[in-house]
């Protein structure tokens, strides 16, 4: 139950982190925010991601093993990337659909995953 509620705790995190480092991207298509300078941008994007850090401490937390969690600090990290690119993945199919997705990055994905498969083995 810890594993899965810090894997949770995850995907919120690397949603706000997500917004945080790609979502200001879009503010050139909205009236009033594509004229921010860039320390306005990264002061928001400070904001953003100070929600990050909320999930993500204690997901980190909940999820390791010293603190009662079925992972060790390796293993977390794994699930972090590949939640990541998971978020990521999702976030550039709903918002940047201009964007597309290339056979090598769904192999260099693919990979990530079998890392997570391969870190778990024992």
């Amino acid at each position: 139950m810890k594993g899965l509620f810090a894997l949770l705790l995850l995907i919120i995190s690397n949603t706000f982190m997500t917004f945080a480092w790609y979502g200001h991207l879009k503010f050139q298509e909205m009236k009033g925010w594509n004229k921010l300078p860039l320390f306005s941008i990264i002061l928001i994007s400070w904001g953003i991601a100070f929600f990050e850090y909320i999930f993500q401490v204690p997901a980190n937390r909940i999820g390791y093993h010293d603190y009662g969690g079925p992972f060790n600090l390796v293993q977390l990290k794994v699930i972090q990337e590949a939640v990541s690119l998971t978020v990521f993945g999702v976030f550039t199919f709903f918002i940047f659909k201009n964007e597309t997705i290339k056979t090598n990055q769904i192999i260099g994905f693919a990979l990530l995953i079998f890392a997570v498969y391969f870190i778990f083995k024992k």
